[in-house]
């Protein structure tokens, strides 16, 4: 488990935004004595551009200012992706406290009034800093569960829940603009006697041979027919996913089944090419792959996967180390 780092000022950036010199230099003098680092703006219009290259972690605005009041540079502030999380502390004179509402609703999440009484100033960035800090943490950790719950530890591709919610993804788009979709079910062959020849970690080296080898042949994208969008080639490149073992799955969107028939040769062509040096032997592997597309027929992302393993099956029965169809796709693809 994470340990808990101390608050460290010296850790936190603060843009300080006043049109005030002497504002300024009091709230830079106070935040440096505490350890904070700090940088400065005299106008909305310099704070917003000085965001962009500090990337501040918090930012005391003032709220009166010409040409571009606080409330407008939060506004900005908060529309925009890269800084909305930033958390915003208005600076306001207890004359202009009838302005907060609408601070408050343009994402500010504190003020303080002038003059600035230092404990309180330090008390409150403190606080928002920290939450900020927290927050951030919260963000990460479920990031990271994320990746471990989507991720094979291995191979760091996407495992066999993640592959097959992608697969459903592409399926159901299939099915709504009745555009080509096509899986590749591929094994390694004989792969128990790898393991049991040079052990479960030379194994192990082998899969993620294999996994580098497809990924390399994947971003090779076919073109068929015509030239296609930028757009149009980013989605056909596939995406590889482990369903466990030997096993491993492609889905290549946009992709009809002569696109996936010559995706899926090319994998198998390059699989011998890239070698293990173990001692002094050298080890290749060789892979069978089945290829199955989409057909309106279809009900749910199963039936193209059953129709791809059936053809790997044919693949392996056949020899191993090639591309095989089911009979009606391979008259399909002969056409």
């Amino acid at each position: 488990m994470k340990t808990l780092e101390p608050f460290n000022p010296e850790n936190f950036l603060i843009l300080i935004v006043d049109d005030i010199r002497k504002n300024l230099q009091l709230l830079i003098e106070i935040l440096d004595t505490s350890g904070y680092g700090t940088t400065f703006a005299v106008s909305g219009k310099q704070a917003l551009e000085r965001v962009e290259v500090t990337e501040p972690d918090l930012i005391l605005l003032d709220l009166m200012m010409p040409e571009m009041n606080g409330i407008e540079v939060c506004k900005r502030l908060k529309n925009n992706p890269k800084t909305k999380q930033i958390p915003i502390i208005f600076l306001t004179a207890a004359t202009e406290t009838n302005y907060l509402v609408s601070a408050f609703e343009a994402g500010a999440v504190d003020y303080v009034t002038k003059p600035f009484k230092t404990p309180e100033l330090l008390v409150r960035v403190k606080t928002h800093l920290d939450l900020k800090k927290t927050k951030d943490d919260l963000i990460q950790a479920y990031e990271e569960m994320q990746r471990i719950a989507t991720t094979d530890e291995l191979t760091g591709i996407p495992n066999r829940r993640s592959i097959f919610s992608i697969g459903k993804q592409e399926f159901e788009r299939s099915q709504r603009y009745n555009s080509p979709f096509s899986i590749l079910m591929i094994d390694i062959d004989k792969f128990k006697s790898i393991n049991d020849t040079h052990g479960h970690d030379i194994g192990d080296e082998a899969l993620k041979m294999m996994v580098k080898v497809i990924l390399n042949c994947l971003r090779k994208v076919d073109y068929i027919g015509r030239l296609e969008t930028e757009e149009e080639a980013l989605a056909k490149k596939g995406h590889l996913g482990r369903l466990g073992g030997e096993e491993f799955v492609v889905i290549l969107p946009h992709t009809d089944l002569k696109g996936a028939y010559k995706a899926a040769q090319r994998v198998c062509d390059a699989m011998p090419t890239e070698t293990l040096q173990v001692k002094d032997e050298t080890v290749s592997i060789t892979v069978s792959i089945g290829v199955a597309t989409y057909d309106p027929k279809d009900n749910k992302i199963d039936d193209i996967l059953k129709r791809a393993d059936l053809a790997l099956f044919g693949a392996k029965k056949n020899g191993r180390n090639r591309v095989a169809l089911m009979h009606d796709e391979q008259l399909k693809i002969s056409q």
